[in-house]
């Protein structure tokens, strides 16, 4: 199934388009908590066209990745709270909390393994960002950590992305498009193996 493919195929439609610094920031805004593209899709051409930008388009990129996540947190807070009448209704909210709070004595004794998954996750290129922050913020991962986080995972990606492009140009791209589809999913593979051995291990 060509999930990534197509949608893939629809970002660079936006990256071609002479707006397209207004699309990969909002790209890069929803991306952090809820659409399944990378950012990346689009900074690779939008790179490539202009060379001498590139890290100024990481850098864009990678701050509106930051006010996104900052969303997804808040989401996770707040959508939590307001669905607790209705997990109680259920009777689910019990053990829901339970799960909550051993996770939050978790953060709390390992906190330095916690910050390490949170970065390899904003390393991962589609999904795991999504979960990242919508748990963090139902977790209550305190909010610099969780941004220090981000910004080095997610930063990691786009500035190796620019200095790829400055140094090896469409090639970089090639290869990018070449093999998108296996990327994506990948990604869900290493967030399903990270989610085992943080439950293993703990």
């Amino acid at each position: 199934m060509r999930l990534f493919g197509t949608l893939y195929a629809r970002v660079l439609v936006w990256a071609r388009d002479r707006r397209a610094v207004y699309y990969l920031s909002g790209l890069s805004f929803v991306e952090a908590f809820i659409f399944p593209i990378m950012p990346e899709v689009m900074l690779a051409p939008m790179m490539l066209g202009k060379r001498h930008r590139a890290f100024f388009y990481a850098n864009l990129s990678l701050l509106f990745s930051l006010l996104g996540s900052l969303v997804g947190y808040a989401l996770g807070h707040w959508a939590f709270h307001a669905l607790t009448p209705m997990l109680q209704s259920l009777h689910l909210y019990d053990s829901i909390e339970r799960g909550v709070e051993s996770l939050r004595a978790q953060m709390n004794q390992h906190w330095l393994e916690l910050m390490l998954v949170l970065m390899l996750a904003a390393l991962q290129p589609v999904v795991p960002m999504k979960f990242v922050t919508w748990a963090s913020g139902i977790v209550g991962v305190p909010v610099m950590p969780f941004l220090v986080c981000i910004l080095l995972g997610r930063g990691k990606r786009v500035w190796v992305l620019a200095l790829l492009i400055r140094l090896f140009g469409e090639r970089a791209e090639r290869v990018l498009h070449k093999h998108i589809e296996w990327i994506g999913w990948a990604a869900l593979l290493a967030l399903a193996a990270l989610a085992a051995w943080w439950a293993i291990k703990h």
